[in-house]
């Protein structure tokens, strides 16, 4: 039985507990928050307001991290160094910096695994899309195309304030809201050469942050890709995501992965699970990753999505921060990491 703990007790926490709690193979012994008005969310576990005390006291084989982006990577490496596995909310890090960092920490550490909750990846139009990139069923890959148009009110910031600034939350609609959708397009499209894009603050509200950003992109192996996010949409728009072979095109929208048939016909390849509520933009994988990596714990495998996984995103986001910032194409490999001022835009 795997002794699990989760730091951070914030909107998304629900989920991983739910998923936890529901997982024969887990007990979840303690939690932490440094709100003392949340010891009532879970009965019956250890309440710590202090998580290092938390990682003194408790004997713990994985920890779930569920706390704003600037305290993943201390938090991540406090467990880390005491043997203990990490599944962690996205981002990977607050940026490409502190995101390297842990990933030359997982290496260093091969007894202890660092899990990133890209829970989109799971999705059966995911899966199923990945299964026929790689049978070459229609050729290659010559463009993606990926769409997030969401809607956050000013009070969303108000009630976090983390949440629009840019030392502590890294960033805004890309960081927060559509690193999914990156981190898929560059799953679909493999490594990334250039990027060119501009972000900008459409809503205002007084915050450091972008609420939308566009780009270029321009992958390895040829294919071209545009990305378009905000915040600044009516509601929460179905995402979209669009993959251009030689001989047909597949989108992903509203859960399901379609294509066009020869009479020009939509028809439904594969379907989601839908997650139920007003947070169902969330997706319904989050309970498949949380139990693939416990999976992966207890029989130690490494099929599961590591902290280099996860760190492409983090670079696709400073590329496109810098290349706004500087006008010009940027290429990944060359990303300035301490360039992430938005005062240029």
């Amino acid at each position: 039985m795997l002794k699990i703990a989760v730091i951070g007790l914030g909107d998304i926490s629900g989920i991983h507990l739910s998923a936890i709690l529901a997982n024969p193979k887990a007990e979840l012994v303690a939690v932490s928050d440094i709100d003392e008005t949340r010891r009532e969310i879970v009965q019956g576990v250890n309440f710590y307001t202090d998580y290092q005390e938390m990682l003194e006291q408790e004997s713990l084989d994985c920890v779930h991290i569920c706390l704003p982006h600037y305290l993943h990577y201390p938090v991540t490496k406090a467990c880390v160094e005491k043997g203990i596995h990490v599944f962690q909310e996205k981002p990977l890090a607050l940026n490409t910096e502190e995101g390297l960092k842990l990933v030359r920490l997982e290496e260093a550490n091969q007894k202890v695994k660092i899990g990133v909750c890209f829970q989109n990846r799971l999705n059966e139009t995911v899966e199923k899309l990945q299964q026929i990139i790689h049978s070459n069923e229609y050729g290659q890959i010559v463009g993606i195309k990926g769409i997030v148009t969401w809607a956050r009110p000013k009070s969303y910031y108000d009630k976090k304030p983390w949440r629009g600034k840019l030392d502590l939350a890294g960033g805004g609609v890309m960081i927060n809201q559509s690193i999914h959708t990156l981190d898929l397009m560059q799953l679909f499209g493999g490594e990334v050469a250039t990027i060119r894009g501009s972000v900008d603050q459409l809503l205002d509200y007084g915050i450091e942050t972008e609420d939308t950003a566009t780009a270029k992109i321009v992958f390895e192996n040829g294919a071209n890709g545009f990305f378009f996010a905000t915040n600044a949409n009516g509601n929460n728009s179905s995402v979209e995501l669009q993959i251009i072979f030689e001989n047909q095109k597949l989108t992903i929208k509203d859960n399901r992965l379609t294509m066009l048939d020869e009479n020009g016909k939509k028809v439904m390849i594969e379907e989601d699970t839908k997650l139920v509520g007003s947070k169902f933009y969330y997706g319904a994988s989050h309970k498949k990753l949380i139990d693939t990596f416990y999976t992966c714990i207890i029989a130690n495998s490494q099929d599961y999505i590591h902290a280099k996984d996860a760190l492409p995103s983090l670079q696709m986001i400073d590329a496109i921060i810098q290349s706004s910032n500087e006008k010009r194409e940027i290429r990944i490999d060359d990303i300035l990491i301490s360039n992430r001022s938005l005062g240029d835009m």
